[in-house]
């Protein structure tokens, strides 16, 4: 796929090389454009932008000019007005891509019907429907064809309604991972809005990781790097500007933010037309569907062994029969219906080993989890973090917003070298009455300028902070001081922005300052250690700056330390007059800066995270907190939630990296916090924990930089709200509500679908072993089969569609994280299991055994009919032997298998269904079913020896493994 698209990019730029060609001038505006009031169409937008033709942008009048023909403006967007936004999605077109079209019921009833086994079946239906209706006429001579055509068609129903149901569940998913919404900027005012309702002309408002939503071009902005690789799958991420504006559809914004003029949108945009061109695969297969396939081959030559020897004693029976009766050379109709009828069993027993249901399962138990999950606030992107995170030993887990609130205030401050609090407003305007007007001015000058967040004016006209919860709470900081955001930007002319940066810890501004000689200043943000070391002055409290002496850093480490001690996280505000001017393309000084300040900024526990964590401990699972903030604010926030104890270690980023692999052998099983880290020790430590100590590892992310970690983790888990494009494109989950709470119902529900799949494999191999050593064993020794190919079709639809439909759905309980986590080396099948499969077999294996043994004198058959009616109540009471199995497969351990049970309707009506078709196929199908009607008397013996399966079951539970 990353092959055709690199390829259909470099040809589309080729081909629009080609066509620029053409002189620009020789444009004319189509009429029903003009008509409309553009003076420019969507295909030459589209040739403008896609083959990044510079000249014809410049003929256009550039980004300006594009805005003016668009009829809109770069500083307020679109105009509100209904009928005008309406004539422009009729030109322009919407930004959705085409979708193939959904798969019909039909399609997969027609997929159904391909199975090899089941087309061998129907022939053999074909072949006795001839020979039986030549012999026998019609009606009489068709039930056993019939019978077969009737038990496959129900097959391939069943089957087909079960995968259509899921193609419809995997599509509604699939919309929901669609769901992305943007910042944007219409009649003048700033608001999130879907992508899907973006119009050429829309003013969007771009920030690292998130995904340029449609094709259009650079307004403004700084430091701009964009990841095309997804497009063209060049891993050099690319400069855009001023100089070279253009921006494409699907790509990813690796650094920087700026302005976008939405100028093509939906199948018209690169990104689109290479969509249309290329089929996109679905879902690969998950590692517990590869093994489990791997399982039922094995099964299905093991079945299909025991088939080709079951229908070679069968025949040799027959042939050894026809040999003393001397009759070896003549065969009639009958004997040929005999031998095809023994062909029959054959190829049913291959359908009855061939468990083509324990993948069925596990795509049922992942599409009912997957959709549970969604109630759950956990939005699935990849099937297999389902079954992995049930298995998941350690989660690795940010601290901003998913243990914590994510709503920051500053409630603390020192500036000037004077600590304040300031929760309230009588406590701001102490602050400012003690702050000297120089002071104040360089504070609100660094809050306004040097941030990636913004004040503006809602619809409704109230004043709204847009941006982190970090700058956020600056921004209302500076506010609360009496700082108006658009007076303090208009004061200055910004220069270069760079925003915050993960490694570095800190971001910077360059203003230019009014007045002759265009004087330039630098302001840095960031990890108060880290700008605090940048710092050579400090403002003292007459609002003099004087030398950072000892004395003074002392107190403004032990200040940091205080602030960090109370769980706050802190930020260092510093500037730096800028000598010998300063170009766009210079680096931003980290260095000889003066300290304005320190803020403290409070970031409450989230409600139920200490438990969540107990929770997760007791099942078992590490939980490890990593986060950039300072060591002593990480240590009392992990401390509130229970992750760090006293034999955990917390340690800082750059120590860490400075460890020898001996030392870190040592180290990481103790780390439970790791401060001050940098993305790369995020990677390392989870590379460490998944190849050195084999965990099975989740980690939570939200920005761009949380990507490698996110890749290099068994399940990455992004955070819904305050996560980038980037992070949610690299996760396996999407946390929703950024909740840790959340991150524990997910491993529940991972486990539930492990575990669930495991009582089907328990389930479906009982009977696998039972029906292949019933068949075998009766026909090496009697000569004939007592189960038919119409019966063993119907086990085989209990213990396949049926069987996985009802304990495969089955909702997780929070007994489940109660045990150890399976791991990365944990046994699908399991001793427990191995002792339930054998112990269950052996007992319905004994009972059928002594029915055809004993049966008759048992229940005192007599007559012709004698036969039929013993190989019935076999045949019901195999089946009430399954029907009672399955309950007794809610629980591999536990005797008290009726818990719950109501609460899963699915189960209560398979089972049902089960049992009331059963009754249907004894008493009104036995024409085709070769049954026969049973008294009461062995109606209650077939449902009694059923039922003995249970207290079996719970014996069998006590025995130790």
């Amino acid at each position: 796929m990353q092959e055709k698209l690199r390829i259909a990019v470099l040809v589309s730029k080729a081909a629009f090389q080609f066509i620029s060609s053409v002189s620009p001038s020789d444009y004319t505006v189509p009429s029903e454009v003009k008509a409309a009031g553009f003076d420019i169409c969507a295909d030459e937008l589209g040739s403008i932008v896609e083959g990044h033709d510079v000249k014809k942008l410049r003929f256009h009048g550039g980004v300006s000019g594009i805005a003016r023909k668009l009829c809109t403006s770069t500083n307020d967007g679109l105009p509100k007005d209904a009928d005008a936004l309406r004539r422009r999605q009729e030109l322009f077109g919407i930004n959705k891509f085409a979708e193939s079209e959904s798969r019909s019921f039909w399609v997969f009833v027609w997929e159904a019907l391909h199975d090899m086994t089941l087309m061998i079946l129907a022939v053999c239906a074909f072949v006795s429907l001839i020979v039986g209706i030549a012999t026998e006429g019609w009606p009489k001579g068709a039930h056993d064809g019939l019978g077969i055509v009737a038990s496959i068609m129900l097959v391939v129903f069943v089957t087909a309604t079960s995968d259509y149901r899921q193609s419809l569940q995997f599509k509604d998913l699939d919309k929901e991972k669609k769901k992305i919404s943007i910042q944007v900027t219409r009649n003048g005012f700033r608001q999130k809005m879907s992508i899907y309702d973006l119009l050429p002309g829309d003013i969007v408002h771009l920030a690292i990781g998130d995904q340029v939503p449609a094709d259009g071009l650079f307004v403004s902005g700084f430091s701009v790097l964009i990841d095309e690789s997804s497009l063209t799958g060049e891993s050099e991420p690319v400069m855009v500007g001023s100089e070279t504006p253009f921006l494409l559809s699907g790509t990813k914004v690796q650094d920087g933010s700026c302005k976008m003029l939405i100028t093509t949108v939906g199948m018209r945009t690169q990104w689109g037309k290479l969509m249309a061109t290329l089929s996109e695969g679905g879902d690969d297969e998950t590692p517990l569907q590869v093994k489990l396939n791997g399982v039922a081959t094995i099964i299905g030559k093991i079945g299909l062994f025991f088939a080709v020897i079951t229908f070679a004693v069968l025949v040799q029976g027959l042939l050894v029969r026809k040999w003393k009766d001397g009759s070896h050379v003549d065969w009639n109709a009958e004997e040929a219906m005999e031998m095809l009828e023994y062909f029959a069993i054959a190829v049913t027993i291959v359908v009855v080993a061939v468990p083509e249901g324990l993948p069925l399962a596990v795509t049922l138990s992942l599409a009912f989890a997957m959709k549970k999950m969604m109630n759950d606030k956990a939005l699935v992107r990849h099937l297999a973090a389902c079954e992995t995170m049930g298995s998941a030993t350690t989660i690795c887990s940010d601290k901003t917003g998913t243990l914590t609130t994510n709503h920051m205030t500053v409630v603390k401050s020192c500036i000037c070298m004077s600590v304040h609090e300031v929760g309230n407003p009588s406590k701001f305007a102490n602050l400012k009455s003690e702050l000297h007007d120089s002071a104040l001015k360089l504070l609100l000058q660094s809050i306004f300028n040097n941030t990636g967040g913004e004040v503006v004016m809602s619809k409704e006209g109230k004043r709204e902070i847009l941006g982190t919860p970090t700058e956020a709470a600056i921004l209302e900081f500076g506010l609360s001081l009496g700082g108006e955001f658009q007076a303090e930007r208009e004061a200055v002319k910004l220069v270069k922005l760079e925003p915050f940066n993960s490694t570095k810890k800190r971001m910077g501004a360059i203003v230019e300052l009014p007045g002759e000689g265009g004087r330039m200043r630098a302001h840095s943000k960031g990890a108060s250690e880290i700008v605090l070391a940048s710092c050579e002055k400090v403002i003292n409290a007459k609002g003099e700056i004087v030398a950072l002496d000892d004395s003074s850093v002392k107190f403004l480490q032990a200040t940091i330390d205080q602030f960090a001690g109370e769980a706050l996280r802190t930020l260092c505000l510093a500037y730096k007059e800028v000598q010998g001017g300063f170009s766009p393309n210079d680096a931003i000084p980290e260095s000889g800066y003066t300290c304005i300040g320190i803020v403290g900024i409070k970031d409450p526990v989230r409600p139920g995270v200490k438990e969540s964590v107990a929770v997760c401990h007791a099942a078992g699972i590490a939980v490890r907190m990593v986060t950039g903030d300072n060591i002593n604010t990480a240590k009392a926030i992990a401390r509130e939630c229970g992750i760090l104890t006293s034999d955990g270690i917390a340690i800082e980023g750059p120590v860490f990296r400075e460890k020898s692999q001996a030392e870190l052998l040592e180290l990481i099983p103790k780390i439970q916090v790791m401060a001050r880290s940098s993305p790369l020790d995020k990677h390392t430590l989870v590379k460490h924990l998944r190849t050195t100590f084999d965990d099975v590892v989740a980690v939570t992310g939200d920005g761009t930089n949380d990507a490698p970690a996110l890749h290099e983790a068994d399940i990455g888990l992004a955070m819904g709200i305050a996560g980038t494009e980037v992070a949610k494109e690299s996760a396996d989950v999407i946390i929703l509500d950024d909740n840790f709470s959340t991150i524990v119902t997910v491993a529940k529900w991972g486990r539930s679908v492990y575990i669930n799949i495991q009582k089907f494999v328990q389930f479906q191999l009982t009977v696998n072993v039972v029906a292949l050593v019933v068949n075998f064993s009766s026909a090496c020794m009697t000569g004939s089969a007592p189960l038919t190919a119409v019966q063993l079709l119907w086990v085989n639809m209990i213990m396949d569609t049926l069987g996985a439909l009802a304990l495969a759905t089955e909702p997780p309980n929070n007994e489940l994280m109660k045990r150890a986590p399976v791991g990365r080396k944990g046994h699908f099948i399991t001793n427990v299991m191995w002792r339930n499969i054998l112990g269950q077999s052996f007992y319905q294996f004994l009972i059928i055994w002594k029915l055809q043994a004993s049966g008759k004198l048992m229940f005192e058959l007599e007559g012709p009919n004698s036969d039929l009616v013993l190989n019935t109540i076999i045949f019901n009471s195999f089946v009430f032997c399954q029907v009672f199995n399955e309950i007794s497969s809610r629980e591999m351990e536990s005797i008290n298998v009726f818990r719950g049970i109501m609460n899963n309707y699915v189960f209560v009506m398979v089972l049902g269904a089960t049992v009331a078709f059963q009754i249907i196929i004894i008493e009104l199908l036995g024409t085709f079913a070769n049954t026969t009607h049973l008294t009461s008397h062995q109606w209650g013996a077939s449902v009694l020896i059923g039922f003995i399966g249970m207290p079996i079951a719970a014996i069998l539970k006590m025995v130790p493994v």
